[in-house]
């Protein structure tokens, strides 16, 4: 009667280099799932928050009431982006006093907030991306510290092979079995990270696209509007 197949026992068999490799892998694999698990619930909230901001923002009655009803919403970018804005913007009398025949130098406000709202997109890129590169690192070297352990492994197989002085499948099978296992676990652990990676990419740069479309209304607004009103 022959023996169950089973991959513990092919590890627990395996020689020291190659469980070093397995280790590894491993180590990859929880660290990624971890990163994938977070970041899919981060960017889930992202995306629902982005889409309830962006109708509450449209339809507040005006630019104050919609930071009010901001303050709510703290997992979306684009809600971030719109207080960095709103707070370069409260610094100018034209918006925030009574006084509103108090002339303002619209185009240099107008480039101080763009500058803001540019600096505060890349920060929430920065917030969003961390991490995520890490998940790439693993899909391009899963696969590679894999098979560093398979041809070990079988190196270590034509060792016993001579010195057993034996060609017999009996001696060959085992060592081949343990190599060939770190090229499976190497795949394993790359596979999801690269799905993972690209997946994240994708939303990232539609919260991007977000951010930047925001920064662009929210500059008409402020050129054509407010600023507009502030100097007649």
């Amino acid at each position: 009667m022959g023996h169950t197949f089973s991959i513990f026992s092919i590890v627990s068999s395996a020689g020291l280099v190659v469980k070093l490799v397995l280790l590894i892998l491993l180590i990859f694999s929880i660290t990624s799932w971890s990163i994938i698990f977070f970041k899919f619930f981060l960017v889930r909230k992202a995306e629902k928050e982005t889409e309830e901001f962006n109708q509450t923002f449209w339809t507040s009655k005006n630019i104050s009431e919609a930071y009010s009803n901001s303050k709510k919403l703290r997992n979306t970018p684009v809600a971030r982006i719109f207080r960095i804005g709103f707070s370069e913007l409260k610094k100018y009398d034209s918006f925030t006093s009574a006084d509103t025949g108090k002339s303002i130098d619209s185009s240099k406000a107008s480039v101080t907030i763009r500058r803001k709202l540019q600096n505060g997109t890349s920060e929430e890129m920065k917030r969003l991306v961390s991490m995520v590169p890490f998940l790439a690192t693993v899909g391009n070297t899963a696969p590679f510290i894999g098979l560093f352990g398979t041809v070990w492994g079988i190196m270590d197989s034509f060792h016993n092979i001579g010195m057993s002085k034996s060609v017999s499948l009996a001696v060959v099978a085992p060592g081949i079995s343990e190599a060939l296992v770190a090229t499976a676990f190497g795949l394993a652990v790359a596979i999801p990270s690269v799905i993972a990676f690209n997946y994240f990419s994708s939303k990232l740069d539609s919260l991007n696209t977000s951010m930047e479309s925001f920064s662009y209304d929210f500059l008409n607004i402020v050129e054509y509007e407010i600023f507009r009103t502030g100097n007649n």
